[in-house]
C-alpha cells in the first residue's frame, strides 16, 4: 500500500504545476450572507473568473435569489429561492451576476445583494522561447521522474 502511496505522490510532484485550479470564494467571508454588510467593498479587489465558485452561508430567514440587473436594481425577488443556507453557485459564464435576499427589506434596505463581473477562463501563458526555461522545465521533468522511480524501488 506505500508503494501506491509512493506513486500518487510522484504523479501528483509530476502533475501538479500544470494545474490551474478555480477559485472558492466565500460571500461577506465570516459574516456569510447578512444584512448590514457592504459586498460591494467585499468584491472589490477580487476578480471572478468562470469556473470560480462563490458559496453564500447564511441562517433563515435569509434566502438567495440569482437576479437580472433590474432585479438587482429594484431589488425584486422572482422565481425560486435558494434557502439552502449554504448555496454554492459555479460561475459558467463571463458577464455580471446579479443576487439578492429576497426577504423582507433585507435587499431594499439593508443591503443584503451583491453585484460581481465574471471574466472569461483566463488561458495558461504560454512560456516564451528561452533555452534557459526549457532546460529548467526539462530538469524538473527529470527530476520528478527520478524521484518516482526510487519511490518504486524502494516500495
Amino acid at each position: 500500500m506505500a508503494s501506491y502511496q509512493l506513486i500518487a505522490l510522484a504523479l501528483v510532484t509530476i502533475f501538479l504545476p500544470t494545474l490551474t485550479m478555480a477559485a472558492e470564494h466565500i460571500v461577506g467571508d465570516e459574516q456569510g450572507w447578512t444584512v448590514n454588510f457592504n459586498y460591494t467593498t467585499w468584491a472589490s479587489g477580487k476578480v471572478f473568473h468562470v469556473g470560480d465558485t462563490l458559496v453564500f452561508n447564511y441562517k433563515p430567514p435569509h434566502n438567495l435569489f440569482k437576479v437580472d440587473g433590474a432585479g438587482f436594481k429594484d431589488c425584486a425577488a422572482t422565481g425560486e429561492p435558494m434557502t439552502s443556507g449554504n448555496d454554492i453557485i459555479t460561475l459558467s459564464s463571463p458577464g455580471k451576476k446579479w443576487y439578492i435576499c429576497g426577504y423582507g427589506k433585507h435587499c431594499s434596505e439593508l443591503g443584503q445583494k451583491l453585484v460581481i463581473n465574471v471574466e472569461a477562463e483566463t488561458p495558461a501563458p504560454t512560456p516564451e522561447p528561452n533555452a534557459a526555461y526549457g532546460l529548467a522545465a526539462s530538469c524538473y521533468q527529470i527530476f520528478a521522474a527520478a524521484v518516482a522511480v526510487v519511490a518504486m524501488i524502494a516500495a
